[in-house]
Order: C-alpha cells, then structure tokens, then sequence
C-alpha cells in the first residue's frame, strides 16, 4: 500500500469506526445516495464526498477514478473494522477510549462550524479588529546592523577602529562578529520591529540617529553588541480588504473562546484521576 494510500486511510478512520462500533454486526447508517454496499452494509455518497474533500484540499483532482480507489479504501477499511468487531475489540477499554475521543472531537468540531454558520462577524466587530491591527503594528521599523562579540573589551575595541573609520563596520562585522546569520552580510540584520528584539538591543536602536553607530557596547543575554542604525521608516499596515479573511478567523476564533470559557465556567468538572504523568514503560 503506497503512503497516500495509508493517509487517506487514516483520515477514513473517523468516517467508519463510529459507525461500525454502533452496531455488532458492523453495519453503518448512511442517509441519502448510498455510493456502495460491503456485505449489505452501505457506503454513503456523502462519506466519498468528504474523502473527495480532504484530497481536493491537498490539491489532488476530482475524478471518477479518485472517486473509485476512495470506495476501495473505505471498503477495506469497513470489512477490517468488522472483523475487529467480531472479535469483540470495539469493547476493548482502550479502543472505546478512542473511539469516544474520535466522536467527541468530531462532535466538538460541527458545533464550533455551526456556530460560526450561525453567528457570522458583523461588520462593526471586523472594524474594531482591524483597529486592534493597525494600533499592534503602527510604530516605525529600523534598518541596522550589528557586530556581536563575547567579551566588552573586544566590543570597546571594534567601536575605537570605528571611530577612526565609520566604513569599516562590514569588514569589522564578517571578521569579529560571532553572529552567524548575519556576519557575512556585514552584520546586515534588514529590517525590523525593535520590540521584536530583546529589550536592551530595541532599546539602543531606538536611541541612535541614522549613520550612527553605538559608542558602548550594548550588552543582551547574547553578549555585547556594536550596533549601526542605516535607516527608518514608518511601519505600513495591510488594506482591510487585504487581510478581511484573516480578521474574521481572528473574530471568530475569540467569539468562540470567550464561548467555551463560559461554558467551562459554568460546567461542573471534577478531577478524579491524578493530573501526574504517567510512569514511563520499562524497555523490555
């Protein structure tokens, strides 16, 4: 069996155990256009069109013949859960355990798409949102590069060679800086955000005019830093047509929360077991 073979298997597993562990005998409920019947037990149309779905989301094509290996896939896997259900291994403690995760997760899953069905995002929450964007990325980007060195007697060193000659910061950075992913550019770090930076790094950038260069060596977790800002700029912020998909999953995704908190909150949840992590198994 080839790899995608096995994954649409896997993916198939949430479609059939549920209903194979329905019943003894192994035969599964199907409404509507029935797509095949394995020993009398049928194969829903609906079934082959969510299986259609995941591949068409994975950018694999539609076709007869994908329609035709999904039926034989599900065949196999429906006769296999069969048999392990004559073997009465659907009442196995840790099989019903998943089984039962399987359903809830499935269950959980259609409430969560039913309610973003029922509640779709008004237009006042995606303005709002997309206020909360514009404020997280208002501010300006920097355009610097830096020389990072262990010790501060060596940062001190390289700042007294800058004073004399400001242009040897490139040569200075590919030879001292132990910066990896930037001493071969010159310690070129592009730009950035400085509060994407540690905080003593974005608060000696913000600090320096454009064509300066740090006079003390800025020491970070990382070790000391000679720091030369090349430029600023003001930070733009995307159009709201351009990031509308990404804001209403953001609304969504917080309506839903604030959702499940509340339900948390008012839910009576007992721990009975111990929250201790399990014993690791001896090897054999």
């Amino acid at each position: 069996m080839s790899f995608k073979s096995r994954i649409v298997l896997v993916s198939a597993v949430s479609l059939l155990i549920l209903g194979a562990c329905n019943s003894k005998t192994g035969n599964t409920s199907a409404t509507g256009e029935i797509a095949a019947t394995v020993n009398g037990t049928p194969i829903s149309k609906s079934s082959v069109d969510q299986m259609i779905g995941q591949r068409s989301a994975m950018g694999q094509p539609d076709s007869p013949e994908a329609r035709k290996a999904i039926i034989n896939q599900l065949a196999m896997q429906l006769l296999v859960s069969q048999e392990a259900i004559k073997k009465n291994m659907d009442k196995m403690p840790e099989v019903a355990d998943q089984v039962n995760l399987t359903q809830q997760s499935i269950l959980a899953n259609a409430f969560v798409q039913d309610y973003k069905k029922n509640n779709p995002v008004s237009d006042d929450m995606l303005k709002a949102e997309y206020d909360k964007v514009k404020a997280q990325m208002s501010g300006t980007e920097y355009k610097a590069r830096h020389i990072l060195v262990a010790k501060e007697a060596d940062a001190k060193a390289i700042i007294a060679k800058l004073k004399k000659n400001a242009k040897l910061f490139d040569s200075l950075a590919k030879e001292y800086s132990t910066d990896q992913g930037s001493k071969d550019k010159g310690g070129d770090l592009g730009w950035f955000d400085p509060r994407a930076m540690v905080p003593e790094f974005g608060a000696a950038v913000a600090k320096l005019e454009k064509g300066k260069f740090t006079l003390e060596p800025v020491k970070t977790q990382f070790g000391y830093h000679v720091i030369l800002l090349e430029d600023t700029r003001a930070k733009s912020v995307p159009a709201f047509e351009q990031i509308k998909p990404q804001l209403i999953e953001r609304v969504q995704d917080h309506n839903i929360k604030k959702l499940v908190d509340g339900m948390m909150a008012k839910a009576k949840i007992e721990i009975t077991a111990s929250p201790a992590a399990a014993p690791a198994k001896k090897p054999e």
